[in-house]
């Protein structure tokens, strides 16, 4: 009859060859005539003889739940990109995770070079830019109605205080509809 040779028994009990050829030196292992091993005689031995507090075991691998955020920020970024999500309750495929870690990074890498290009800004500095930018515009305006009134007024014929009185009525009701408008960066 014809038994497992060395590597074969080393693949099937899980051990490097080394620690079979040292089973096979101690006699722990049942051979055949021919020097092969009986792999069901051998494991029956092995199990008898073996101290189990001596064995190695493979370490269970600890499997951490992944937060359901994670598994939703998987499907929004494979969705964005036109690639099949899972279907809902179906689970995320290591490969859908990884394609979608993937284009994360490769997403992340295009806007820190488009900051070093300067054609992005931080969020913070883009709001303190356009409030600065809508304070100058205000300002001019609120100061408009007294450079131009006196000349509008000399074109029509009217009181120049009264013009800038009526201008500066109408600008600022106006600058109030325009307070109301508040910009949405999302």
């Amino acid at each position: 009859m014809q038994g497992m040779s060395e590597r074969q028994y080393a693949a099937h009990v899980g051990l490097s060859r080394g620690a079979i050829q040292k089973a096979k030196t101690a006699e722990r292992l049942v051979l055949y005539p021919d020097g092969s091993i009986n792999a069901a005689a051998s494991d029956a031995r092995r199990a008898e003889n073996t101290d189990p507090s001596k064995t190695r075991k493979p370490p269970e691998p600890k499997l951490k739940p992944v937060p359901e955020a994670a598994v939703t920020a998987v499907g929004d970024t494979l969705r964005e990109q036109g690639l099949s999500v899972p279907a809902v309750g179906g689970g995320t495929t290591f490969l859908q995770a990884k394609t979608a870690n993937e284009v994360l990074k490769a997403q992340e890498r295009r806007i820190r070079l488009q900051k070093l290009k300067g054609e992005l800004i931080e969020r913070a500095r883009a709001l303190s830019l356009v409030f600065r930018l809508a304070r100058e515009v205000r300002d001019a305006w609120v100061n408009w109605p007294a450079r131009a009134a006196a000349l509008m007024a000399a074109d029509l014929g009217v009181e120049p205080a009264a013009m800038q009185k009526v201008l500066e009525k109408h600008v600022r009701a106006h600058l109030d509809e325009l307070a109301e408008v508040r910009p949405d960066f999302r």
